[in-house]
């Protein structure tokens, strides 16, 4: 049996400084350091607003192009009819399209009908209709030309949205509960620190070249709604037992190649000292984070090098100047997380949690979406962490209406498992890291699963993972069944397919601590063939797993024989 129990390690000792500011001094050691001290991103609007958007896409400079631009939100796209084969083995302007992604950040998930509407606006008429639902609670278009960010940008800061920071080196969107504010059942709505922390730092110089990404997560739902476990930093909210209701402090999560499930620091954070916490947390990546190896240079492999202990006495001693309270876990939620299904909220109306299929939408439907919502009295909705939406403040009286609209809008208020628990990544369509495609085998898969299952009753939501490379923006590793693309050899013939991982899962009902999966050697299933393989051991899981103690998949798929898994 072969276990992927993978941690980030910090780097081995080494006479080569590692590039950490605090300690090696601000000399650049690679050339994406370079352009970062000479220009860190921030200034790059001006340039992509008054000269680009007039000149066009060969007007661009190089290096603003392949760096600069991630921090508003741009990244180019995959060049059609390039097979994943070749992904790793061109250079990047022979991968790319003269088109671009564009991420609209959402901090919280909180989203108005009227905002929802300019996005499917700017979708339809610059982004050939894409539209997809992130699992960072963003949503990202397609085919968008630099000639036209002037005018989206207008639209989106004139309803509150807009795209700074949303990729790059610097502090990513701030996933929050999704039911924050209005869930009946939550300990504290999180949403006032969220906002002093995107008001506060977001677009913050002092914060605009950290080493690499910089990930965050606050929920305050006892479902730990959030993904907190694989964040840079994040806070969930726990009762403390003198102190009151305030947040448990994880830090240094994050999957890819190497992943690592973050760690508590045993501290208690009040809600007046989060944002403080949190900005110290990203200067302690800022400073002391490694810069000379890129695929080092994220807060995990510092985490691993100082442990928690460590940690916690270089945040408080250099960045807070006070100590934080000891503090107690947060207790294992009883309650799914992806909000799906109809529920009460606070003031007596109702929320309403979407699936669908894979985070795929569009322009047309979300306008038709926005329409739709404010005809049932509402004009709130948000964004997950899992690809999904939620709609908020229906009342009773319309909520059987407005779930049949939603049907007919491919938005499933009432999912099968399957389709609930599958996420998939952007994949080969327009990623130039992929080597797989993704959205649209998975969706087949659901459809097809749908019909092979039909009658049977799984005992939880089955989640289902796809992957188009190894680095996994759809968290592979922390799946029922996690599939991660690659070319894979079957039957002597090399081929589209991923590599399977089974058994991951972060906080939940069904398990007492996150996990990352396990694979077994050789287990790989061609890139047609999910809808098979997931067929085959879902039927085995229900044949084999002990009804008795109410058996999760994922306690099945770390028991049970490799044969039992291929």
């Amino acid at each position: 049996m072969a276990t992927e129990g993978a941690r980030a390690r910090a780097p081995r000792a080494s006479s080569r400084p590692n590039g950490q500011w605090k300690i090696d001094g601000k000399a650049p050691l690679n050339g994406n350091e370079e352009w970062k001290q000479v220009d860190d991103g921030l200034s790059v609007r001006d340039r992509i607003e008054n000269t680009y958007s007039k000149g066009g896409f060969a007007s661009i400079d190089p290096t603003d192009l392949h760096g600069r631009f991630r921090v508003w939100g741009l990244y180019t796209q995959r060049k059609p009819g390039i097979d994943g084969g070749r992904t790793a083995t061109l250079e990047p302007h022979e991968l790319e399209d003269e088109y671009f992604m564009l991420r609209v950040r959402i901090d919280g998930g909180q989203l108005t009908t009227e905002q929802l509407r300019v996005i499917a606006g700017i979708s339809m008429e610059f982004g050939r209709d894409t539209a997809d639902l992130t699992d960072r609670q963003n949503i990202q278009l397609h085919w968008v030309e630099v000639e036209s960010m002037p005018e989206i940008w207008r639209r989106l800061e004139a309803v509150g949205l807009g795209t700074t920071e949303a990729c790059g080196d610097v502090p990513r969107v701030v996933l929050g509960s999704p039911v924050a504010g209005i869930a009946a059942d939550e300990l504290i709505d999180p949403t006032p620190q969220i906002d002093e922390i995107t008001a506060r730092f977001i677009g913050d110089e002092t914060l605009a070249n950290l080493p690499r990404k910089f990930k965050s997560a606050i929920t305050g739902h006892p479902s730990h709604d959030v993904v907190h476990e694989i964040n840079d930093v994040a806070f969930v909210a726990v009762d403390h037992p003198e102190l009151g209701i305030g947040y448990d402090l994880w830090v240094g999560g994050g999957l890819s190649t190497a992943p690592r499930l973050g760690e508590r620091l045993g501290a208690f954070v009040s809600p007046e000292r989060v944002t403080d916490t949190w900005h110290g947390v990203a200067q302690i990546f800022r400073d002391y984070g490694y810069r000379r190896l890129r695929n080092k240079a994220r807060l995990k492999f510092l985490l691993a090098e100082w442990g928690t202990e460590k940690f916690r006495q270089v945040l408080q001693d250099e960045y807070l100047g006070y100590a934080l309270p000891d503090g107690p876990p947060a207790p294992k939620p009883l309650t799914q997380g992806d909000h799906v299904g109809v529920h009460r909220q606070k003031d007596g109306r109702f929320y309403i949690g979407v699936t669908p299929i894979v985070g795929r939408v569009s322009g047309p439907n979300l306008a038709r979406l926005a329409d739709l919502i404010e005809a049932h009295g509402s004009s709130r909705l948000r964004t997950t962490p899992h690809q999904k939406l939620v709609i908020l403040d229906i009342p009773e009286d319309r909520i059987e209406s407005l779930i049949a609209g939603l049907d007919d809008l491919g938005l499933s208020a009432r999912p099968s498992l399957i389709r609930r628990g599958t996420i998939a990544c952007t994949g080969i369509e327009f990623c130039k890291l992929a080597i797989v495609e993704t959205k649209a085998y998975a969706t087949d898969a659901v459809l097809a699963l749908e019909e092979r299952l039909a009658g049977i009753d799984l005992p939880h939501p089955i989640s289902l993972h796809v992957n188009g490379c190894p680095n996994s923006c759809a968290r592979i590793q922390t799946a029922d069944i996690g599939l991660k693309g690659q070319l894979v050899t079957i039957d002597g013939e090399q081929v589209p397919g991923y590599q399977v991982h089974l058994g991951g899962g972060l906080a939940d009902p069904h398990r007492e601590e996150p996990e990352l999966g396990r694979t077994v050697r050789g287990l790989k299933v061609p890139a047609d063939g999910i809808a098979d393989y997931t067929e085959r051991v879902v039927r085995r899981f229900l044949q084999d797993r002990d009804a008795a103690s109410d058996e999760s998949f994922a306690e099945w798929a770390h028991r049970a024989d490799e044969e039992a898994l291929v």
